[in-house]
């Protein structure tokens, strides 16, 4: 971890999006999405990626007036980093049987943080689908298309939700954090260079 500062917000350089600019985003894409799990036959299992997705999650699933299972599972490809180590993997399992048991397997969203590279949605994916999913949709809080190094595929009927388009920019708060620092911030943040390592091999 890196050291503590005055308050929980000591290194942030600027703030991108506020506490009410969250929450407004955040109830339109849970309306979006309650509309499309109401349109369903079976409930919905909803998968979020531990640590970073735990606050839009919880704020997400308040929100969607709708049938829906709740699940986590962690991903870890950053370590103590800034950038990804492009080998993301599934440290922990799911508990909910998205296969369905007895079938038909039930339709799947996975939540997420934020979507840079793609290898850490890319690997989420891959892994439901061995769970059996039948389609797979990703949620994301922020989306950072500028940084994109892989091409996800979602499954069947899957669909691409999204809070915001994220600059290119090392980002903290709202649940993200950097060596475990700045989760709880109740804003989206960019952290100052000097606050993190020049090495970003991990």
């Amino acid at each position: 971890m890196v050291g503590g500062g005055a308050g929980a917000d000591a290194g942030i350089d600027r703030v991108l999006w506020t506490e009410a600019e969250i929450a407004a985003r955040v109830s339109e894409v849970a309306a979006e999405l309650a509309a499309d799990l109401r349109a369903l036959r079976e409930p919905a299992v909803v998968v979020g990626v531990a640590t970073g997705a735990f606050l839009f999650l919880a704020d997400l699933v308040r929100r969607v007036d709708a049938p829906l299972a709740v699940d986590l599972v962690r991903a870890e490809s950053y370590g103590d980093g800034t950038e990804s180590s492009g080998r993301p993997r599934i440290t922990s399992d799911l508990k909910v049987d998205v296969a369905g048991n007895p079938p038909p397997t039930l339709p799947t969203r996975a939540v997420e943080d934020i979507v840079d590279t793609g290898n850490t949605v890319s690997c989420l994916i891959a892994y439901l689908e061995k769970k059996g999913a039948s389609s797979i949709s990703v949620c994301t809080f922020l989306d950072k298309p500028a940084r994109r190094t892989a091409n996800f595929q979602l499954v069947g009927d899957g669909k691409f939700y999204r809070g915001f388009e994220c600059p290119d920019s090392f980002v903290v708060g709202y649940g993200m954090d950097y060596a475990e620092l700045y989760r709880n911030l109740p804003y989206v943040g960019v952290l100052k260079a000097e606050m993190y390592k020049k090495d970003t091999s991990n």
